[in-house]
C-alpha cells in the first residue's frame, strides 16, 4: 500500500541517487512558476528551498567588524578551543557542508597561500587541501555539539568577553530577534562564506493523490502572484503576506533563499545575495560523504 504523495527531504546523494535515480519519486515543476526558476534548482529535482551552514560571529563582542578574513585563520593558535560546530554525523546540513569544502581543494590550497605567502604542506596521510583544512580544524581542539541550537548560543550569546566562532545553519540568524544573541556572517572571507544545500520536493511514484501532490507542489513554492517589488510584513505565516507566500510562509528567514529568481529575500536576509557561495553537489556527496565522515571520526578521537 502507498501511502505518500510528496516527497520533501534534503541529503543531496541520497535524494538523487537513491530516490530519483531508483524511480521511486518523480520530478515536477509547476507552470505557475517554472519559468522563474533556474535549470539547476529545477533540473534533476526541484528544489523547494535553499539553505547554507554559514561562520557566525559575536558582534557584541567582536563589532561590526569579523574578527577574521581567511578560512584558515579558524586552524591557527588564536583560535584553538575557539571554533565550535555540530557533528557532521549527527546532521546532514552540517556533513553536506564540510564535505563541499572538502570538494574544493584546489581554492582551499589558494586561499591558504593568499593568508601565509607560502604553498600548504600536508599532513601524513592527507590527500589534499579541503581534507587538510578538516585535520587542522578538529587537531586545534574543534568544540563539536550535537545540538545546533546550542552551537548558534555558544557564539551568538550577549555577555561574553572571548566567544567563540561557530561554523552552522545560516537560519539560526533568526535567533537574533527570539533569543536576542549577537550573531552576525563572517563576511568578506576567502575563500568562501556560504555553504548551500537543497532541499527538494517531488511528487512519490506510486502517490495516490497525483494531482493533489501537483497542487501542494505549487503551493510550497509560493503565489505566481509575488514579484521581485512585493513587500512583506512580519509575521509572515499571517495576513496577506501569508496568503502570498503560501507554504514558503515557514521558510521566510533570513537564512533562507526560494529557488525563484523573483521573490525578495526576507527582512535581514539581503545578505544572502552578497556572500559567496559553493553549493553541494550531489555526486560528490554520494561518492565521498562517507569516506569525509570515516575521516572526521577518526580525527576527532586523536
Amino acid at each position: 500500500m502507498y501511502n505518500a504523495d510528496i516527497i520533501t527531504t534534503g541529503g543531496s546523494g541520497q535524494v538523487i541517487h537513491q530516490l530519483l535515480d531508483n524511480n521511486m519519486i518523480v520530478n515536477f515543476v509547476p507552470d505557475t512558476v517554472g519559468d522563474r526558476i533556474p535549470k539547476k534548482y529545477k533540473d534533476p529535482l526541484l528544489v523547494r528551498i535553499n539553505e547554507a551552514i554559514v561562520f557566525f560571529y559575536n558582534t557584541e563582542a567582536y563589532g561590526d567588524k569579523p574578527p577574521i578574513k581567511n578560512i584558515w585563520e579558524l586552524t591557527t593558535p588564536k583560535w584553538k578551543g575557539k571554533v565550535v560546530t555540530k557533528d557532521i554525523n549527527a546532521s546532514l546540513s552540517v556533513l553536506m557542508g564540510f564535505a563541499t569544502i572538502v570538494q574544493h581543494p584546489k581554492e582551499m590550497a589558494a586561499a591558504y597561500k593568499r593568508l601565509t605567502g607560502k604553498d600548504i604542506v600536508l599532513h601524513k596521510g592527507v590527500p589534499d587541501a579541503g581534507y587538510e583544512f578538516v585535520y587542522r580544524l578538529l587537531h586545534n581542539d574543534l568544540i563539536i555539539l550535537k545540538s545546533g541550537g546550542k552551537t548558534a548560543a555558544a557564539s551568538g550569546k550577549r555577555g561574553q568577553t572571548n566567544p567563540p566562532i561557530s561554523i552552522i545553519y545560516f537560519t539560526y540568524l533568526r535567533y537574533n530577534e527570539s533569543k536576542k544573541y549577537a550573531n552576525g556572517v563572517i563576511h568578506p572571507m576567502d575563500p568562501v562564506e556560504k555553504l548551500i544545500y537543497p532541499t527538494y520536493t517531488a511528487i512519490a511514484r506510486q502517490a495516490p493523490h497525483p494531482n493533489a501532490a501537483k497542487l501542494f507542489t505549487a503551493f510550497e513554492l509560493g503565489s505566481p502572484d509575488i514579484t521581485k517589488d512585493t513587500v512583506f510584513t512580519q509575521p509572515y505565516t499571517e495576513g496577506k503576506s501569508a496568503e502570498l507566500l503560501e507554504g514558503l510562509s515557514l521558510y521566510y528567514d533570513p537564512g533562507s533563499s526560494s529557488p525563484r529568481t523573483d521573490v525578495p529575500p526576507p527582512k535581514g536576509g539581503e545578505i544572502w545575495g552578497e556572500l559567496k557561495g559553493w553549493n553541494v553537489d550531489p555526486d560528490f556527496m554520494w561518492y565521498n560523504a562517507p569516506k569525509l565522515q570515516d575521516f572526521w571520526t577518526r580525527e576527532a578521537a586523536k
